[in-house]
């Protein structure tokens, strides 16, 4: 048996999911990462110091959701927990946005924890994505987290399942993210239990244009990330989120809600059309938004052993 490592580092990205039609089913990774070091020590329990985003906002003990996270990874793992952590976060990914930070925080203890517990125990991306998933309650969000790209997820008797497919080296994402937050299981509670009928046929059409366009063809993003199944519905408690992705639609630019809001992002198709969406955001809006322009993310989360 190899010596597990005492410290390992954590990368996750940011995540934007449903990309429009794909509720609950597609999502991103996008460059913006928390990074965390955790380390095996003798003191006992957990410790959290927080840098960036959420300092002195989250909890810094075993309550925090990475440290719950890893905790219970050792336990879905079968591996003893270390008698004591400490966990060093250093966060860029805003809380509240739809830009997945709460998957991200999922992610990252999980990684942690496989990080420590070495090479003695491997763990198969299906494992991997079965524990998230129980964690954060569905996929979208922390299947592109863990592998990057652009992510299909779904749920099967026997667990979640993802594919990873590689997006077009054309496509632009830009986000606009608001100071406001916005809270994902509020959102989630406006959603009706039914839908018409021609609204699902209307989104099933435009889901598989979508994964077209973000793979082959992202001249056709604007039709493919049309929505008529959840944007709508929550568009009343994100009055500026919805008329900012209303406004830009009109003018021709690829538009949606980032996850469960309130940030917007925009699929540019280049970055020529990127910063024209750019300089429209700020033109039409009245409140501030800061313009993240960004990469897609094609690595998901990284653990290295940092003993060395």
């Amino acid at each position: 048996m190899t010596e597990a490592p005492r410290r390992v580092r954590v990368t996750v990205p940011a995540t934007s999911a449903n990309l429009g039609p794909g509720f609950d089913t597609l999502g991103i990774a996008l460059s913006v990462y928390d990074e965390l070091t955790v380390s095996v020590v003798d003191e006992p329990g957990v410790r959290v110091v927080v840098s960036g985003v959420g300092e002195g906002e989250v909890p810094l003990d075993e309550r925090n959701l990475v440290a719950s996270s890893m905790l219970h990874t050792f336990a879905a793992l079968g591996v003893p927990a270390p008698g004591g952590v400490l966990i060093e976060a250093s966060n860029t990914i805003p809380h509240g946005r739809g830009m997945g930070s709460s998957g991200a925080a999922v992610v990252a203890g999980i990684m942690a924890a496989v990080g420590l517990v070495g090479s003695d125990r491997p763990v198969s991306d299906d494992e991997l994505l079965r524990i998230a998933t129980e964690l954060e309650g569905h996929p979208d969000n922390v299947a592109p987290a863990l592998f990057g790209g652009l992510t299909i997820a779904w749920i099967t008797e026997d667990g979640p399942r993802f594919k990873r497919l590689l997006v077009h080296r054309g496509v632009s994402p830009l986000v606009l993210v608001p100071e406001v937050t916005m809270s994902t299981k509020l959102a989630r509670s406006l959603q009706p239990e039914q839908v018409p009928h021609a609204d699902a046929i209307f989104n099933l059409s435009r889901s598989a244009l979508l994964v077209a366009a973000m793979t082959q063809s992202p001249e056709l993003l604007l039709a493919a990330t049309e929505d008529r199944l959840h944007q709508d519905y929550r568009a009343g408690a994100m009055p500026q989120t919805s008329g900012m992705v209303q406004a830009l639609r009109e003018r021709g630019f690829p538009a949606v809600v980032s996850g469960a809001g309130p940030s917007v992002l925009v699929l540019a198709n280049g970055p020529g059309e990127r910063e024209r969406a750019a300089a429209a955001a700020a033109e039409l809006s009245g409140v501030p938004w800061t313009a993240l322009s960004l990469a897609v993310d094609i690595r998901g989360a990284r653990v290295v052993d940092v003993n060395s």
